[in-house]
């Protein structure tokens, strides 16, 4: 990362970060930033919002208005922060359990809002910070603490949850391709509505060492083995998908109403009226 980004947008009193030699964490974090500065956005405009477990410490790494919130809640805290004050730039980091298990619910409405708030998903396919659990995104058949015998769930994919949702901007990258990364996080937080990037990234510590992917290095290796481009996926079989990673930009749908918009004007029409007139 560019020195001058991070003396801009780095609390650098609170490094070294806490993530593990071949985390993917700090390379979404910086591509995170350097859309921050390439789109000119003050650090008074811009709030970062997180739950609980790895991506969590995120916010504390940010020299900006940040929230570190309980597990699950992150998009709960970001809607009420955008409604009381829609001209922030409000981004929520979440963990894949944090998104789609403790937190599926707020995820669910976020999108079915659309709200104009940014989410971000560290998606390692496990819970990296408590153990070793799986989450709903680990792969059918992977091993986990909770599942020594590997894992007999089928994994949520995101992106088709959040589309479902309603979602108007949804993307998917992984860490190790950082500069289509960086690409999709400049869109999604220039995208007016409900935008989602699920970035594929990885945990040697928990999901490596479980699964018998030795080095850090493999780990990141096997997001750039098993990545398939959204345009090639569209040409290959459901056979020749098996077991790949497809990333590419799903949904930008820029002609549906924004949440908070709507809202304002409901606010507008009650002051005109005043309580109780249904004229």
């Amino acid at each position: 990362m560019d020195t001058d980004i991070k003396l801009k947008y780095l609390r650098t009193d609170k490094l070294p970060h806490i993530w593990c030699p071949g985390c993917g964490h700090g390379i979404i974090l910086g591509a995170l930033l350097k859309s921050f500065d390439k789109l000119g956005w003050r650090k008074d405009d811009i709030v970062v919002v997180s739950g609980i477990g790895c991506s969590g410490r995120t916010p504390g790494y940010i020299d900006a208005n940040t929230l570190h919130t309980t597990h699950g809640r992150a998009l709960a805290f970001a809607t009420g922060i955008k409604m009381v004050n829609p001209k922030l730039h409000v981004v929520v980091v979440m963990g894949d359990g944090d998104a789609s298990e403790i937190g599926g619910n707020h995820l669910i409405h976020a999108g079915r809002r659309n709200i104009d708030v940014t989410a971000i998903v560290f998606n390692n396919n496990i819970y990296g910070m408590t153990g070793g659990q799986y989450s709903p995104t680990t792969p059918y058949g992977a091993k986990a603490s909770t599942a020594p015998y590997g894992n007999i769930e089928p994994n949520f994919d995101l992106v088709e949850l959040v589309m479902g949702a309603g979602a108007t901007y949804v993307a998917r990258a992984t860490s190790y391709h950082e500069a289509i990364l960086e690409k999709y996080i400049q869109n999604a937080l220039s995208h007016k509505g409900f935008s989602f990037v699920d970035v594929f990234t990885t945990c040697p510590t928990q999901f490596g060492r479980l699964n018998k992917i030795k080095s850090p290095i493999d780990n990141i290796l096997m997001l750039k083995d098993k990545t398939v481009m959204k345009s090639q996926a569209e040409k290959m079989s459901p056979e020749e998908l098996n077991g790949k990673m497809v990333i590419g930009e799903f949904r930008n749908i820029k002609d549906k109403r924004e949440y908070t918009e709507l809202y304002d004007e409901i606010i507008k029409r009650a002051m005109n009226k005043g309580v109780g007139d249904e004229s």
